[in-house]
């Protein structure tokens, strides 16, 4: 049961008490009458029994109905009862203390739960700024080490010297040297922060701590700093060893100026503690600090500074070398068919993660159970990678011939676009299958990881994405929803292009947005501009896609016939492939040679 779940039971434990409570007090309380019934009932000779307490008189009546009230001079009531023969009983009146504790009990009953509720939040040891012990108990052994994290490699050299120096102490303080306190490990989600850590742990043999920035911050104000110092006390207990902070923003994050209150209050006081404790450590105290995040841009300067993090290294998405390696680790764990080449499997994910290419050997793997397969195949990760990327194949999906015949047309003119300008990505496959929200979709693979891109590249890109609305147009003459992803693109990368590339002739080498996003993306921010400015950078982005618009359907009518070739190909097998796709144009150029020599021989005749 989670923190949450016993937190609502014993809040609901608590209510059911106060409940509880009060429906006993209801039923065991005599129903009160006034004084002025109770002796009118004496009168009447309706009394059979009174107990006397203080000025409480509770009793009974002839009916064996109980009542209680309230008698403002005992001593005159007292020749009444005697003279109509009446059970009399009395006790010593206890005072208000017992009536105030009576009272008190709901309000007793309501903050015990809520202790009880608030400890459980800070870890349900007695102390409110305590975790759970498991949670600041070491790891002696990660089972980890370098061997197991691949495509990395120029991390692994950097943080070689770290397991080095925790290895061999005296070697870097013999020479007046001292191990670097802080590494941050910094990058896109998935690229082996984490991996990278216990790997070093476990390569140095040393304990190994490990907790989530998240875990530190609660409602408490004061709460996260205590944890903080508790986790480095036994850090230094068990020196050397190495103390991993995952996600680091969660309470890093750049301070506010002038006066936090709450939850801002509390995150600012856990950094403070943590800045503090970065700062304590005795030379004798080996205490390595590896923190991981994905927002390097919005941590505290004073986190970063040399003698805290004195090393931040920057794990990127692997290239194709290093998704190699990584497909050759996780391919380790599975039966892999002596033909399946990892070479062309690493060239066909661009910007795959490390976490990204494990999940794409499991779904192979799934994939080939499937079909009772006895090994993973190529065609196996292939159709993994389709789904990982682009979804699931909605078989179930009726498209009527007419659809049918547009998204062919519209995948052929991205794919002849693509084949036809320079300076763009090879077409790896072409399909007219629905998948996720798609009716079909035209895949490029670039032949090699691109780190920069040239105006002539992003023009043609844009070209592209506009291939499919541009045959649309030529074939059917009207337009339809399927471009409205295509468009989006098309605009992103002309707006861009304009704004933050400065590669507009127009508005000039002048960067109007800046991408502030660290390593998660959406982030960008616009620089002011006067509305002057806007119009003119509205006219070029809707000129440039327009121009690209334009050329694209030149082009598509200038092949008119091969077109038509590769959309009745994608009618009829569904999928084309780049070998099938490269037999197409190639009969395309065939005709069309025949056509010219044709055309000449009837000239010269």
């Amino acid at each position: 049961m989670s923190q949450i779940q016993t937190g609502l039971l014993v809040l609901l434990l608590t209510l059911l008490g106060v409940v509880g409570y009060n429906v006993y007090l209801h039923e065991t309380t005599p129903n009160e009458i006034s004084y002025t019934k109770f002796v009118q009932l004496l009168k009447d000779g309706k009394i059979k029994q009174v107990h006397l307490k203080g000025g409480l008189v509770t009793g009974e009546d002839i009916l064996k109905h109980e009542f209680s009230s309230y008698v403002p001079h005992v001593p005159s009531l007292m020749p009444i009862l005697d003279s109509r023969s009446i059970k009399i009983t009395a006790e010593k009146d206890s005072g208000n203390f017992d009536r105030f504790i009576s009272s008190m009990v709901p309000i007793f009953l309501i903050f015990g739960g809520y202790l009880i509720f608030s400890r459980m939040q800070t870890g349900g040891t007695p102390g409110f700024g305590k975790d759970k012990g498991k949670t600041f108990q070491p790891k002696k052994n990660t089972g980890l080490t370098f061997d197991d994290v691949a495509g990395i490699s120029e991390a692994r050299i950097e943080l070689v010297e770290i397991v080095e120096s925790l290895k061999h102490p005296d070697k870097l303080s013999s020479l007046g040297g001292y191990i670097p306190k802080g590494v941050l490990l910094q990058g896109p989600p998935g690229t082996g922060k984490t991996l990278l850590a216990k790997a070093i742990a476990g390569e140095a043999s040393v304990p190994f701590f490990s907790i989530g920035g998240s875990d530190f911050v609660e409602m408490f104000v004061g709460v996260g700093a205590s944890r903080v110092r508790e986790l480095f006390t036994e850090a230094k207990k068990n020196a050397p060893c190495i103390v991993f902070i995952d996600e680091i923003d969660a309470i890093g994050g750049k301070r506010s100026g002038g006066n936090a209150s709450g939850s801002s209050d509390e995150r600012e006081q856990t950094l403070n503690a943590l800045l503090v404790e970065m700062d304590g450590f005795d030379s004798d105290q080996t205490v390595i600090i590896i923190a991981a995040t994905n927002r390097p841009d919005i941590l505290d300067p004073a986190l970063l500074r040399p003698g805290r993090f004195d090393r931040q290294v920057t794990i990127s998405l692997p290239d194709v070398k290093g998704r190699r390696k990584i497909l050759e680790v996780h391919a380790k764990k599975i039966v892999l068919s002596h033909g399946t080449n990892l070479s062309n499997i690493a060239r066909s994910i661009p910007g795959f993660s490390g976490a990204e290419i494990a999940n794409l050997v499991n779904e192979a793997a799934l994939m080939a159970a499937r079909k009772n397969k006895s090994a993973v195949e190529s065609s196996d990760f292939d159709a993994a990678k389709d789904k990982i990327s682009l979804g699931l194949e909605r078989n179930n999906v009726v498209v009527n011939e007419k659809d049918r015949r547009v998204t062919a047309y519209h995948e052929a003119g991205h794919a002849i676009t693509a084949r036809l300008l320079p300076d763009t990505d090879p077409v790896h496959k072409i399909s007219i299958i629905p998948r996720g929200q798609a009716l079909g979709l035209t895949q490029q693979l670039p032949l090699d990881d691109r780190y920069t891109y040239s105006r002539e590249y992003l023009i043609n890109r844009i070209k592209t994405l506009l291939g499919g609305r541009a045959a649309e147009e030529i074939i059917f003459n009207h337009q339809t929803t399927g471009a409205s992803n295509d468009l989006i693109g098309a605009t992103e990368i002309a707006s861009r292009l304009v704004c933050e590339f400065g590669m507009s002739t127009t508005i000039g080498p002048i960067a109007y947005m800046q991408d502030q996003s660290g390593f998660l993306g959406g982030g960008s921010t616009i620089r002011p501009y006067s509305e002057k400015t806007a119009e003119r950078i509205d006219n070029e982005i809707k000129g440039i896609i327009e121009q690209c618009h334009d050329e694209t359907k030149e082009l598509l009518i200038a092949n008119n016939k091969f077109l038509h070739k590769l959309a009745e190909a994608l009618l009829v097998n569904e999928t084309v492939d780049s070998e099938e796709f490269d037999i197409v144009h190639h009969c395309y150029v065939n005709e069309k040679n025949i056509e010219k020599d044709l055309m000449k021989t009837r000239k010269e005749g």
